[in-house]
């Protein structure tokens, strides 16, 4: 593979084309300052307008969210996996029908396997702009986002309305639903009572892994984080390791599945056959499978990633809790 094809699979952090109309919240007071970044595959955006930088799917997608302090993501459930893991900022994560149910604060490094089935939402709550990596499984990201009824509602108020098509229309701008498509229909009390509302003790055992617990599971050998046998047991339809200094792989290595790095901290080299290249946080690199490459930290100090990679797993509910 020579060093302009490798170059096309990897999506770095200062070329991320932000979309701002992504969601039916977007012009929502709060939630209206917020970015979405569409990297691998289309996600689960409802707008047009988003940027997709790799199109092609590895059996899941990866996007990200930037958004300023005080800045909020509204509630919303998924169909399948919905992992984070933060590469700058604070950020609260909270659940349930109102978002009262429970809640969690992730630093930098830490990685949060949400349950689906659960409305979900997050807010930036440090003081500078902060931007959380996600991994959305299933090729077509589970068909998209299923709101909580008060977002639609506020949305309407503020010249954004979501067809049951799945797609925006702005009425600030002059769009209308085309003839024949009806608005999105808001969920029945019957339909929510189907959303558990599992307390903060319930989620964070099995679905949040704190960075500096992986740094220490990675001193020798990468560390397993999502996966039968992960700090997160999980079938999400892919994999999830970390990756330190003392745990890359020492040796050249190649493997049948698709493998996506995200570096978190420090610097990386990334070589294979035909070249190498440097690797920097928040860079997301896709690399083919049955391709023999290595990676080594590129200068001294603090160094991790998180790899990705497709599994056979079907791409289904991960919660199982009461």
């Amino acid at each position: 593979m020579t060093p302009q094809e490798m170059e096309a699979r990897i999506v770095r952090y200062g070329d991320l084309r932000p979309c701002r109309t992504a969601f039916i919240d977007a012009h929502t007071p709060g939630s209206n300052q917020k970015e979405n970044f569409t990297i691998i595959g289309g996600g689960v955006s409802e707008s047009a307008d988003q940027h997709v930088h790799i199109t092609e799917t590895p059996g899941f997608n990866i996007g990200a969210a930037g958004q300023p302090p005080k800045c909020r993501n509204s509630l919303h459930s998924h169909r399948t996996a919905e992992v984070f893991f933060v590469l700058s900022g604070r950020w609260r994560f909270f659940w349930g029908r109102w978002g009262k149910a429970g809640e969690v604060v992730l630093e930098q490094g830490d990685i949060f396997n949400i349950p689906t089935g659960i409305f979900r939402g997050f807010e930036n709550i440090g003081t500078d702009y902060g931007m959380i990596m996600a991994i959305l499984g299933g090729d077509d990201a589970g068909g998209g986002v299923i709101w909580a009824p008060q977002v639609i509602e506020d949305a309407k108020d503020h010249g954004l309305v979501l067809g049951e098509n799945g797609k925006l229309y702005d009425t600030k701008k002059g769009q209308a639903l085309p003839e024949g498509v009806k608005p999105m229909p808001l969920l029945t009390d019957d339909e929510l009572k189907a959303f558990p509302e599992p307390t903060t003790a319930d989620v964070i055992p099995g679905y949040v892994a704190r960075y500096w617990d992986l740094m220490a599971l990675a001193d020798r050998q990468p560390a397993k984080v999502i996966g039968p046998e992960g700090r997160l047991k999980d079938r999400p339809g892919f994999g999830v390791d970390f990756i330190t200094r003392g745990s890359i792989p020492a040796n050249r290595y190649s493997v049948a599945s698709h493998e996506v790095l995200m570096p978190v901290r420090g610097h990386w080299r990334l070589s294979w056959d035909g070249g190498n290249t440097a690797l920097n946080p928040g860079d997301t690199a896709a690399v083919p499978p049955g391709l023999p490459h290595s990676l080594t930290p590129a200068m001294t100090g603090e160094a991790s990633m998180y790899r990705v990679r497709s599994t056979d797993d079907p791409a289904g509910p991960t919660w199982t809790g009461a």
